[in-house]
């Protein structure tokens, strides 16, 4: 199938070949949202923690006694019901939030947001992404050349000048194939692919 090739000033220029097997599948909602959330999920890192009623500070003294107060009966101010009192089922530090998706799935899910980025028209392939030093304002004068704003660029080889020019950019992400992730592509308005990554793509997730 056939993806647009843009120039310097954001322009298709022509047309490229790209595999069907990545570009060209059908959309999965169901498979695209639950990496989503896996992809998420598996970022948690589980570190809050609450305190149940053993470990609350309070007095083990009877609040007032048994009866002929007219209120409910209490032991002490550490019940769950009362204020400042502890968790009946507090969340642990140890909580583990991770989700397993398979390979497989992986791999017809990241396919699957591929090929319905090429059917909105967000996802385009460029011959190169260079810039000769590192510096911010040479990238950032290139993207507004090409009238990009939300930029994912997928290149096949991020170098030291191009890492260190679009790390400062806010809306602006360069990575490798291989550290290609779900909710990037989702996440940006427009992903840009190098010549050379689209072999790369086609190998880990035709």
């Amino acid at each position: 199938m056939q993806v647009e090739l843009l120039n310097d000033q954001g322009q298709a220029a022509s047309t490229v070949d790209v595999p069907e097997t990545v570009f060209g599948r059908d959309y999965n909602e169901a498979l695209i949202h639950q990496l989503v959330v896996a992809y998420q999920a598996n970022a948690r890192q589980g570190t809050r923690a609450q305190k149940d009623r053993q470990m609350v500070k309070h007095s083990t003294k009877k609040p007032f006694r048994q009866k002929g107060t007219g209120n409910a009966r209490a032991g002490m101010t550490s019940s769950p019901i009362w204020r400042g009192g502890g968790r009946v089922f507090p969340n642990s530090p140890e909580e583990n939030f991770t989700q397993k998706i398979n390979k497989k799935m992986y791999r017809a899910g990241m396919a699957s947001i591929f090929s319905q980025l090429v059917r909105e028209g967000r996802l385009a392939v460029v011959d190169s992404i260079k810039v000769d030093s590192p510096k911010t304002k040479q990238l950032a004068d290139k993207f507004k050349a090409m009238n990009l704003k939300s930029v994912l660029v997928i290149s096949d080889e991020v170098d030291e000048n191009l890492y260190l020019a679009s790390r400062n950019l806010p809306h602006v992400l360069v990575l490798e194939p291989r550290y290609a992730d779900p909710m990037s592509l989702v996440h940006y308005k427009k992903v840009i692919v190098t010549k050379g990554a689209i072999d790369k793509l086609k190998e880990m997730f035709a």
